[in-house]
């Protein structure tokens, strides 16, 4: 077998990891069954993804130093032993309670998984100008898990629940299954180890935010994040409230989202090897920035719907393009960089904003809260050179 070959087999399960990572956005669609399920109001189901990502930024960090210690790859499989945990936990006893429990080590499992997945990346892709598209790459197969995750509530509810939509939570040991699988491919692939680092503390990695360059960054991750998590969490509510979609029909608006985020990252995978990522990203995120104040401002079924659509396309290669960008600009502190981006990722809570403006003045408010992130996103963009 040429290097090559045995390069793409050993990659191919630590990009299988990007599908467990993707099960997060789950919460999009979840928290209308868990709403109804338990009496929530929308902005009790805003905090379902606050319970989910608020992890990131309690984990981020302290993970990225420990992975100095326990290797990138040790590091994703205890991800994925507390994720199969968590995923159990409704079927011994379910109630609101052990349903947030669940949502919590999912959250806790993703957080450790996306520290150490992507440095992990870097381990089996060793040339640095495919860095970005590789990380892309694994934002596709995010993006394809994160469109799979509609219908893992739906089989869970018509299959496995006889179409009773009390069973939704059937949905959580569906993905512990598929994560086990994921486990037990990566531990039984051979990956190099990374040298050991001296690695930093807890301190020294904060104060990399003294870089002007990685500051900026970091917000850029925190807002990226949480346009894409709050769009999700809206986009369903945004059927139901503007045109009386069953929750089951409005699940359609979070796949359309999914689809055209997963055809953004496929098409970003090879435009960045044609031209600069910091181009791409400016000229995504002005379009992403008119989908928004559109989606506030017009109540229009099909419109609505390409707005959607539009954001995910163009906010599918933000994450990866931002996440390289400061890797490359600090190669020697990658894994504390990746702890400090992952601690980004708590931008997800921003979500429980969008359902608390949702419910004060309607899709609007929730359309414009978001439109204010992606105002953040383009300045990141325009300036980040600069910094």
């Amino acid at each position: 077998m040429s290097n090559k070959e045995n390069s793409v087999l050993t990659a191919l399960p630590v990009l299988f990891g990007f599908f467990v990572m993707g099960f997060c956005d789950i919460v999009g669609i979840s928290s209308d069954y868990a709403a109804s399920a338990f009496g929530w109001s929308s902005t009790m189901a805003g905090l379902i993804p606050s319970v989910v990502f608020v992890w990131f930024f309690l984990l981020g960090v302290p993970f990225g130093v420990m992975m100095n210690r326990i290797g990138r790859k040790n590091t994703v499989l205890l991800s994925m032993v507390i994720t199969v945990i968590g995923m159990i936990l409704p079927l011994l006893h379910y109630d609101s309670v052990m349903t947030l429990a669940a949502y919590a080590l999912l959250g806790i499992g993703n957080a450790i998984l996306q520290v150490s997945v992507n440095p992990l990346l870097q381990n089996v892709v060793t040339n640095e100008k495919l860095l970005t598209s590789s990380l892309t790459a694994g934002q596709v197969v995010k993006a394809v898990s994160s469109f799979v995750g509609p219908f893992i509530v739906l089989i869970a509810v018509n299959v496995f629940g006889g179409g009773d939509e009390g069973k939704w939570y059937y949905c959580f040991p569906i993905m512990g299954a598929i994560t086990l699988i994921s486990g037990l491919w990566l531990l039984l692939t051979p990956i190099k180890r990374e040298p050991v680092q001296t690695g930093s503390g807890i301190g020294e990695t904060l104060a990399l935010l003294s870089d002007k360059t990685i500051l900026l960054l970091f917000f850029g991750i925190f807002f990226a994040v949480g346009t894409d998590v709050s769009t999700n969490f809206l986009s369903s509510k945004v059927m139901i409230s503007r045109f009386a979609y069953t929750k089951e029909a409005a699940g359609i608006a979070p796949q359309v989202y999914f689809v055209c985020r997963t055809i953004g990252a496929f098409i970003g995978v090879f435009l960045m090897t044609k031209m600069s990522e910091i181009r791409y990203f400016r000229i995504n995120i002005i379009g992403c920035l008119v989908f928004a104040v559109v989606l506030a401002f017009i109540s229009h079924e099909m419109l609505d719907f390409v707005c959607i659509g539009g954001i995910g396309f163009c906010c599918s290669c933000v994450f990866p393009i931002i996440y390289g960008i400061a890797l490359k600009h600090r190669p020697d502190k990658g894994n504390e960089i990746s702890g400090l981006m992952i601690m980004a990722v708590a931008g997800g809570t921003v979500s429980f904003l969008v359902g608390a403006a949702n419910e004060q003045a309607g899709i609007m408010g929730g359309a414009l809260v978001i439109a204010l992130e992606i105002i953040y996103l383009t300045c990141c963009a325009f300036f980040v050179k600069k910094a």
